[in-house]
């Protein structure tokens, strides 16, 4: 529903309110967002984009995405709503006659939640007799805001995620006035010029921090929940704009990235999108964010049955797959209810160094002496899926496709082709490239039945390519979206495959990724005990049924840490490795204990199931980690102990079982070898209490439901 009445407009979905004004002489700027009960108000509010490019620069000077000159001179054409199969689309048209500059702002809701998907389309007018040449567009832009008319940007906390190989998921809270102080500028009639600024570099678009981050305000009971949607380069600023703080996100930018982007008259920039939660809770936030990300990501029957893998890698082969190691295994992990069987790296090398190799990715014929069939023939037998690594996205040097494909197949930069750790980088906007991927996958199919695919990306390109492209970061920008292209085109080809998104573990977990794969891998971290901190924070990233953290029990653990193996990946995607078949069976039981629990308790729901923190996002070193799934009919929580010192009694933090009367029961491991972990239930602080023992790292699963 929309409402126009003289310089103001509001557009009004089921679920979110957004309010704009404007005027001849001022942009349009967005003034409030409304989101069920909870409103944020903006009382120095900003244009809704901003757009630094060539001869277009700040009014203020800066760092800035905000306070630009374009942003500042477009004005309001016009603003049209649609409805279409429960989205709901707002697009507001503004032009600056003086630039012959335009852009589209859209914005859209999908039924069901409350986050809102925004993106700009900038258009050099047909009738400019000149170039644009952009430098930044932002995806977003707006206040903090508040509950009034009033604004205290020192209210505000940020929170933000530290990522790095082997070390995903590290979530840190800062208060907003530590990264902008105050520094009475009002007495210079000037806003500030700095903004705390976040950005990834290359390909790996989480391998340093995470395009997404929280803004909370417990004293204005306000959250704002933002995710950026690419699958490269991106940023995402915060500062201070009067007494509000102000939050700005785009993709590529010049100063960031090498990106410029030549418009000629007549052509279009559409920017990456940004999706933006408001709500009056962090756990009301985070399940807006997560029915959002079910509702678009890519249609899958393994969205709806999350089934159960085990990979050959981790603590186990680590790459040096053959005949005789893997018979072993796939009988083992189908003795355990292993669904889907994956071989891993390496199975298609010959010289024994399979890393510079890649490329052909044909089967190696002394590793598989009878052929591969035998092996991927036996996953089959054993009623397993089998499943195939492959790291489509570049060759090895050493590979013969090295020379067999053209340059203009490739990722270049002044000629010579972008080399990282001994890999070349196909370009995905060449035909050539994506003809050749497309065929190896096509023999693949049909050759081994392979039903699953961890594509893997373990080397990132820098900058990105001049060839065919207005700048680095331009070149890298359409080859990212090409890639996605790519991958959407294999679910129209092979809609039942099943692909797997890992990029050294988790080093590009973003939405862009996330939404067309059913499964992210999210580390390559080795030590169990380090694990749990990961698994628990993955569900803030990525929804939990896509989250593939590994449990990797041996048979040289004890049945408490082959537990704590078990228990990492028990609240997401059911992810094994290991030995199984050197256990020994009271081991073995235990691993067929944790499967049958998942698919009992687990499988079932998850596709549907909300992620909560009963101890607070972990912290890397937490003695104490927690991670909950919450159902339509129970739920449950994982607790890990991490050598305590001493006995600890957890306090788990459950608000949305306030008054009830609870009924918990410790659902795995469960058996003789493990002794209980007491419980007390407070229905009116709807705090649980877990005692947990001192020493040793273990782990407890709980099922809490209502009497």
């Amino acid at each position: 529903m929309e409402r126009t009445n003289n310089q103001a407009f509001e557009w009004e979905t089921p679920d979110l309110k957004l309010e704009f004004r404007h005027s001849g002489s001022t942009p349009v700027e967005l003034v409030s967002v409304q989101a069920g009960n909870t409103k944020s108000v903006f009382p120095d509010p900003l244009p809704i984009v901003e757009i630094l490019a060539a001869g277009h620069g700040h009014r203020l000077s800066s760092g800035r995405l905000i306070a630009t000159h374009l942003g500042a001179s477009l004005r309001y054409r016009h603003h049209e709503a649609a409805i279409s199969n429960g989205v709901y689309r707002l697009t507001v048209s503004l032009a600056d006659p003086e630039s012959h500059i335009e852009v589209e702002a859209h914005y859209e809701t999908f039924a069901g939640s409350s986050t809102l998907r925004s993106y700009m389309t900038v258009v050099n007018a047909p009738t400019s007799d000149g170039t644009v040449v952009l430098e930044s567009v932002t995806s977003w832009v707006a206040g903090f805001g508040s509950p009034n008319t009033s604004a205290d940007i020192n209210a505000w906390d940020v929170l933000e995620c530290d990522n790095e190989w082997l070390g995903e998921g590290r979530w840190k809270r800062t208060h907003v006035t530590d990264y902008v102080p105050e520094m009475h500028e009002y007495l210079i009639g000037h806003n500030q010029r700095y903004s705390h600024t976040v950005v990834s570099a290359g390909t790996w678009s989480t391998g340093s921090g995470a395009p997404m981050g929280v803004l909370e305000s417990a004293q204005l009971d306000l959250v704002w929940l933002f995710q950026i949607e690419h699958n490269g380069a991106w940023r995402w600023e915060i500062g201070k704009n009067g007494n509000d703080g102000y939050l700005a996100l785009s993709g590529p930018t010049n100063n960031d990235h090498s990106w410029e982007k030549i418009l000629h008259p007549g052509e279009a920039f559409t920017t990456v999108s940004a999706d933006i939660t408001l709500a009056s809770s962090f756990g009301q936030a985070a399940e807006q964010l997560t029915k959002y990300r079910r509702i678009t990501r890519t249609p899958h029957v393994d969205n709806r049955k999350p089934q159960v893998i085990f990979n050959d890698y981790m603590n186990t082969i680590n790459g040096d797959p053959t005949t005789e190691k893997l018979l072993p295994l796939i009988t083992g992990a189908a003795e355990v209810g292993v669904e889907v069987f994956v071989v891993d790296c390496g199975w298609y090398d010959d010289t024994g160094n399979w890393w510079p190799s890649v490329g052909e990715w044909k089967p190696s014929k002394t590793r598989f002496p009878n052929g591969f069939g035998e092996v991927m023939n036996a996953i089959v037998e054993a009623g397993m899926k089998p499943g195939l690594w492959v790291e489509p996205e570049v060759i090895g040097v050493l590979s013969p496709v090295a020379s067999q494909l053209s340059d203009s197949a490739f990722l270049s930069r002044h000629g010579h082709r972008v080399e990282e750790q001994q890999r070349y980088f196909l370009d995905f906007r060449s035909s050539e490239a994506r003809e050749y991927v497309t065929g190896v996958v096509d023999r693949l199919v049909k050759d081994y039945g392979v039903a699953y695919f961890k594509f893997d990306y373990n080397v990132s390109p820098g900058s990105g390519t001049d060839i065919d492209s207005d700048s680095c970061g331009d070149g890298l920008l359409e080859h990212n979206r090409a890639y996605s292209k790519w991958i959407d085109g294999l679910h129209e080809k092979y809609p039942n495959l099943i692909l797997e998104n890992c990029s050294s573990g988790g080093m590009r977990m973003d939405y862009a990724q996330l939404s067309r794969f059913q499964v992210q891998s999210t580390s390559d971290q080795q030590d169990f005990r380090l694990y749990p901190t990961i698994a628990a924070a993955a569900p803030m990233q990525m929804l939990p049924e896509q989250a593939a953290n590994w449990a990797y029990p041996q048979s040289t653990m004890s049945q408490e840490e082959i537990a704590t193996n078990l228990n990492t990946t028990f609240l997401g995607r059911f992810f094994l490795s290991g030995y199984i078949n050197r256990m020994e069976e009271q081991q073995k039981n235990l691993i067929v204990q944790a499967i049958d629990a998942y698919k009992k308790l687990v499988q079932p729901v998850i596709p549907n199931a909300i992620p909560f923190w009963p101890t607070g996002l972990p912290h890397w070193d937490d003695p104490v980690v927690s991670l909950g799934l919450r159902t339509g009919e129970y739920s449950l929580i994982t607790v890990w102990g991490r050598s305590l010192p001493q006995p600890q009694i957890a306090q788990l933090n459950i608000p949305f079982y306030r008054e009830d009367e609870l009924e918990v029961s410790a659902v795995f491991p469960i058996g003789e070898d493990f002794a209980s972990w007491p419980t007390h239930w407070s229905a009116k602080q709807g705090i649980l209490s877990v005692f947990i023992p001192a020493g040793g790292y273990v782990s407890r699963t709980f099922r809490l439901e209502t009497k």
